[in-house]
């Protein structure tokens, strides 16, 4: 089950108890003892307790119909536990009870709060399912006598009994002893924080990163920056003293998941230090996952950047961790149409950006929760939006309004003009990020897009890089547009590979206003889904069909540097100038 939230900083208000559960429970002398009969408690280690239910049928919205059959996005359901009506989140809120149970994941809901609601009572009763259906059974009879106290010696096995131990014993394997593989542990809500727990399970499970923490290259015990501050830069601290450091934060959830321990670990001094550092993003408000990736990497290299100035790193042109396995180098060339004269910038990106297909979308309003699609006319329009085909987009020329005219050094004056952009350099970790969430400036209303995004789980990046688009687009001619800055064609390095494997998917289901982010993870060829504090192995197809967010790629080939007394890796395919 989700823990409690921690105590949050000074400047934000504990949120109060909700009124809605109180109320419920006045109304009650025991509200979840008729649970207990509803309850189905699944295998350990398969996922948390959920409602038991008719296997032959599909509980249904009663307001919209809409059903928790196994679809590609099925909505979360919730029952009102006053009445024992199933809504829709969006139907929920306009239902005159307020308190209601998760059908899938047996979590207290309060609809008017939107949010979840802890109870210690309903814990229990969640609790003693389990323990109902796999009770721990003793080999020895209980005893009430008084044990003497007895004088324990080092026991030497003779040489007879060390025979028996070599014939008779019988090694332990390791599957038995664990379901999962190491590093797979459930992180507990800590009130709308599965935007947090999400992220954090693709961070914990890069290889460059999770090598670098594992093999103690940042060490909090020895931090610089919990040191006290240097060259009169005054260093961000607790009401204690303490001295904020999102790095040592992150090296602590490092060892506590990679420990052996596979009960839910609370990120409560993670979530404490971030907070303090983003006080503007400080809340207890269901949040964007990707703000929140790009917030933990920007926080985390302001952290290590003074101590990477001071090293032999910086010579080197490296940086700090997160950027040396998350930066890249995006190319942009805007092309006067009237001259032909090319403009070429370079601008760094931790994450690319892509839009969807707008040949074929279906969007959710956020403000009524009406369905409406989109649809152009296309003869590819009942073709499956890709990833690859929304990275063909982003390279793709396009053609600047009049709002954006560029200003051609050559004409001197603005001139309609043509952008392309291409990849210059690949990082280690390539993190896409699906544009799901768009703004109606004409309505004024935020909408989600909910059309199914396939992927591929080796993806090869060389047809987007500079080499290739410029080729591409200019055939062998030997224009200045396709020269870099010192005057070589640009292309990938002998050596070097541009091939990806797939190790992390982050999913957003469900509305705007009543969403839920979960984290696939891709190990050993084998896929699980972290959802909090549940850990659950599924198949290849579960993660083909859920609506993708975040989607994070790992260069197939780790080229390592002897000598790196920062990382231990190259910082990734960089096209020679």
């Amino acid at each position: 089950m989700s823990s409690p939230p921690p105590a949050p900083p000074a400047s934000i208000p504990f949120p109060p108890p909700c009124p809605h559960l109180a109320s419920y429970r006045s109304s009650l002398s025991r509200p979840f003892r008729h649970l207990r009969r509803c309850l189905r408690a699944c295998p350990l280690g398969n996922g948390p307790p959920s409602i038991r239910l008719d296997p032959l049928a599909h509980p249904h919205c009663a307001a919209c119909s809409s059903s928790s059959s196994p679809c590609p996005c099925p909505p979360r359901l919730l029952a009102c536990l006053s009445c024992a009506q199933v809504f829709c989140p969006s139907h929920a809120s306009s239902h005159p009870h307020h308190i209601s149970v998760d059908l899938l994941r047996a979590e207290l809901f309060c609809c008017s709060c939107r949010d979840q609601v802890y109870d210690r009572d309903f814990d229990s009763a969640v609790l003693r399912v389990f323990h109902d259906a796999f009770p721990i059974t003793s080999t020895t009879a209980p005893t009430t006598r008084k044990r003497r106290r007895v004088h324990f010696h080092h026991w030497r096995p003779d040489p007879s009994h060390s025979h028996l131990i070599r014939t008779r014993s019988t090694p332990l394997p390791l599957h038995s002893i664990s379901t999962h593989p190491c590093g797979l542990r459930g992180l507990n809500n800590m009130g709308n924080t599965c935007f947090i727990n999400s992220v954090l399970q693709a961070l914990l499970h890069a290889p460059p990163l999770r090598n670098f923490f594992l093999s103690d290259r940042h060490n909090r015990f020895l931090c610089a920056t919990r040191s006290p501050p240097r060259n009169n830069k005054p260093n961000i601290t607790t009401h204690n003293g303490d001295h904020l450091c999102l790095a040592c934060d992150l090296d602590q959830i490092y060892s506590a998941v990679f420990s052996g321990d596979r009960t839910p670990f609370t990120p409560a001094k993670f979530l404490y230090s971030w907070w303090r550092i983003s006080s503007d993003l400080a809340s207890y408000e269901q949040q964007d996952a990707h703000e929140f990736f790009i917030s933990v990497l920007d926080r985390i290299h302001d952290n290590l950047v003074e101590d990477q100035q001071n090293s032999n790193n910086n010579a080197q042109g490296d940086c700090c961790i997160a950027h040396r396995v998350f930066s890249g180098i995006l190319r942009s060339d805007v092309t006067c149409t009237y001259c032909g004269f090319t403009s070429t910038t370079y601008d760094p990106c931790i994450d690319l950006s892509l839009d969807l297909d707008p040949t074929h979308i279906t969007r959710h309003n956020a403000r009524n929760g009406e369905r409406e699609t989109k649809q152009k006319h296309n003869k590819n329009l009942s073709a499956p939006t890709t990833l690859m085909r929304c990275l063909e987009k982003f390279t793709r020329p396009e053609r600047l309004d009049n709002e954006h005219k560029f200003y051609c050094q050559k004409c001197k004056e603005r001139r309609e003009s043509l952008k392309q952009m291409s990849i210059r350099k690949l990082p280690l970790v390539l993190c896409f990020h699906v544009k799901r969430f768009e703004h109606s400036t004409m309505k004024k209303t935020l909408r989600k897009i909910d059309s199914c995004l396939q992927f591929p789980f080796s993806l090869d990046m060389a047809p987007y890089l500079s080499s290739s688009v410029l080729r591409s687009r200019y055939g062998n001619r030997l224009l200045p547009a396709i020269l870099d800055n010192g005057g070589s064609e640009v292309g990938i390095s002998s050596g070097a590979s541009s091939e990806f494997e797939i190790f992390a998917v982050v999913t957003h289901s469900g509305r705007l206003d009543a969403g839920h982010y979960v984290t696939y993870l891709r190990i050993n060829n084998s896929w699980y889904k972290c959802d909090d504090a549940w850990v659950v192995k599924v198949e290849e197809s579960t993660v083909r069909e859920s609506q993708a967010y975040m989607l994070f790629y790992v260069q197939k080939v780790l080229y390592y540097t002897a000598g790196d007394n920062n990382t231990g890796i190259s910082t990734g395919i960089d096209e020679p100038t």
